[in-house]
């Protein structure tokens, strides 16, 4: 009877031996794959981010790019133009263009880059249809509200 006793406790012992590996092993793949899952999440959540970044990054390029279109325009200013000239038809269009972009900055970027934005804008805006009083210069006019919109947007872009 002993030696079944001892036989069964061998038994026993590797029953729970298997049963032990088991639990083990299941818990390492589990705390495996939660592993490999997070991971994965963080590699989306990087991409997603470098993506904003990109659009951001274009959505600059947009509005500095037609904004230096915009000043062009305001340089040429004729004294007299009428909505048939030429420079009209241009201004007209690149400062739609600068609208929205400028509205689109609002959507893609926080407050303080969009206020800086739509100062500059404004500036721009009344630049190019009124014009400026004699001697004022249009870049002196201009520069502040360039450069407070620049230093925003660079400062939330990091």
């Amino acid at each position: 009877m002993t030696v079944m006793a001892g036989q069964v406790w061998v038994s026993l012992i590797s029953l729970g031996g298997v049963v032990l590996g088991g639990v083990l092993s299941y818990l390492v793949q589990h705390r495996t794959q939660l592993s490999a899952e997070r991971a994965e999440q963080q590699r989306q959540q990087i991409a997603l981010s470098e993506a904003r970044r990109g659009e951001r990054l274009a959505l600059l390029e947009r509005f500095i790019e037609v904004g230096a279109e915009a000043e062009r325009c305001a340089f040429s200013r004729p004294s007299e133009w009428e909505r048939t000239d030429a420079w009209f038809l241009t201004t007209r269009d690149v400062m739609n263009r600068l609208w929205v972009a400028e509205r689109l900055i609002r959507i893609q970027f926080p407050l303080p880059v969009h206020d800086a934005a739509r100062g500059y804008f404004l500036d721009l805006n009344r630049t190019v249809w009124e014009g400026l009083p004699d001697g004022e210069s249009v870049r002196d006019y201009l520069e502040d509200n360039r450069l407070a919109f620049l230093d925003a947007a660079r400062a939330v872009m990091g």
